[in-house]
């Protein structure tokens, strides 16, 4: 199959892990068997955590696993003007709102019900979903408001943005790795309920930043942790928004550690670093993630 475009993202905020390992080397070995492309994308909108040594030291990891990558590799920090002009698109079609509330008053919010909050709705990471009191404020209101520095995150108003969409909402998933099989699945982006598309520092999120930059760069096929399948439904409402070509999605297994914990750089699970200094090979790599 030609034609096809693979990537890699991840983000320097930590040391390359096992998990890590896995996800580029599936996505190399199909990209290679399809004589397609492999790009390399550094996802670093979160300028407090990511930083240049991290950064460096994926180009490293991913040279000796013997990972090969087109140039030039896209940074998301360079590319924050598109993302703004994505972000005013939503914001004129009355598809996004800035949201004032603090985690704090979240929290505090749903915990006055009468229930205490023990049967408020929660996206499917287990995070509450927001109430949204801003929707009913008026522009003028809204206003005044970010006029006075308030702190807000403009959220996207997942009611209307539904409403937009003309028919049911679904993508294309690959059910196993060697991408032999596809299905549909049903995308439940009310699910998440009003997520954060960007903030009054960050003019982007995860999610946002994500679907332009596949699109921009013309990747056909995501192959990514099984983390993030839920996140998908998100992402294809935000392309059907922007008018986005939608790849086709793979969400592979997990590497988990001796306790069944997915890898985590919070959790400081081992690096490739750390393994290569401890004499393994990228061989060994590929036997430890069952290549």
């Amino acid at each position: 199959m030609t034609g096809s475009t693979f990537r890699f993202a991840p983000s320097p905020n930590g040391e390359l892990h096992l998990g890590h390992a896995f996800s580029a080397l599936l996505n190399s070995d199909l990209a290679r068997a399809r004589d397609g492309r492999l790009l390399l994308r550094i996802e670093d909108i979160d300028v407090t955590r990511c930083t240049p040594e991290y950064e460096a030291g994926i180009y490293e990891d991913l040279r000796w696993l013997g990972v090969e990558w087109e140039e030039p590799v896209r940074r998301q920090s360079d590319h924050f003007g598109e993302y703004e002009q994505a972000l005013a698109h939503l914001i004129r079609e009355e598809l996004v709102y800035p949201a004032f509330m603090s985690r704090g008053e979240i929290r505090a919010h749903i915990a006055a019900r009468p229930d205490g909050g023990r049967n408020w709705p929660r996206d499917p990471d287990g995070a509450p979903l927001y109430p949204g009191p801003e929707r009913e404020l008026s522009v003028k209101e809204r206003r005044q408001r970010m006029e006075a520095g308030q702190p807000f995150a403009w959220r996207l108003d997942a009611a209307a943005a539904m409403a937009r969409i003309a028919g049911p909402l679904s993508w294309r998933e690959y059910e196993d790795d060697s991408l032999a099989r596809i299905g549909n699945v049903e995308a439940d982006a009310q699910a998440w309920g009003d997520v954060i598309l960007a903030r009054r520092e960050i003019p982007t999120s995860y999610h946002l930043s994500v679907v332009l930059d596949d699109a921009l760069q013309g990747v056909t096929h995501v192959v990514r942790g099984r983390d993030l399948y839920h996140a998908t439904a998100i992402q294809r409402l935000l392309q059907e928004l922007l008018g986005l070509p939608p790849p086709r999605y793979r969400h592979h297994r997990l590497i988990v550690d001796a306790e069944g914990r997915k890898l985590s750089k919070s959790l400081r699970h081992t690096g490739l670093a750390a393994l290569r200094a401890g004499g393994k090979t990228p061989d060994d790599v590929r036997q430890l993630v069952g290549l």
